[in-house]
């Protein structure tokens, strides 16, 4: 078998929510939804058990930091900045992010999805530290 340094694992998750971009000229200045696909990858060595990081507890992590906040709702009302795909992802970042303090695995990535052909990425390697 192949030995691995380190392993990437993904969960994907949806969510449907409004908003209006300020300081925008285009279409998306006035109020309109998307349907957000949310990818949530965590990198690490893989355990004894041969998991990186179990698959249930990201859902609930992810679920409880972010899907319950945006889901169904008017971001404009949610967020004190421009509720841009760019923003939200590092939101999104910084929710789940100290969830993995003191794990052996890290939060890696996070991908938004605002619709089929259009999307925000945030890396760690994008962090400034």
């Amino acid at each position: 078998m192949v030995r691995a340094k380190s392993i990437r694992i993904t969960k994907i998750f949806t969510f449907d929510s409004a908003h209006q971009l300020e300081d925008y000229e285009g279409k998306c200045r006035q109020l309109h939804g998307h349907t957000y696909k949310l990818e949530v990858t965590v990198k690490g060595e893989m355990g004894e058990n041969g998991m990186v990081f179990d698959f249930s507890i990201l859902k609930k992590v992810v679920t409880e930091r972010v899907i319950n906040l945006l889901d169904h709702k008017y971001l404009n009302d949610v967020f004190d900045f421009n509720p841009t795909s760019e923003n939200m992802v590092v939101w999104i970042f910084e929710q789940i992010d100290e969830c993995f303090v003191g794990q052996s695995c890290i939060l890696e990535c996070i991908k938004l999805w605002e619709t089929a052909t259009s999307y925000a990425e945030l890396r760690r390697s994008d962090i400034e530290n």
